[in-house]
């Protein structure tokens, strides 16, 4: 599919320099660039804010869920305005 958008001028250059380097096309760049920003987004908890900050903390389970309880014993709630 085709798409027309604006980009300022510097991000673009720096995406061409970028992409150029890498050996990529600035289409693959771009794609590349979309999908993982995409797969960010979908595996970002979004009733963690405070996850955002700090990280998953991938394979361990027992971890988080020990940062979660002491998280939610401390400040009891999380206002999500204070987060961003």
């Amino acid at each position: 599919m085709k798409a027309t958008f604006e980009l300022p001028d510097s991000v673009f250059r720096e995406a061409k320099a970028t992409a150029a380097s890498q050996g990529k096309t600035i289409r693959q760049f771009f794609t590349e660039a979309i999908r993982n920003q995409l797969r960010a987004l979908r595996h970002r908890p979004a009733d963690k804010p405070w996850m955002k900050h700090y990280g998953v903390l991938k394979g361990n389970a027992g971890e988080l869920q020990a940062i979660d309880r002491l998280i939610q014993r401390e400040f009891e709630t999380v206002n999500p305005a204070d987060w961003q």
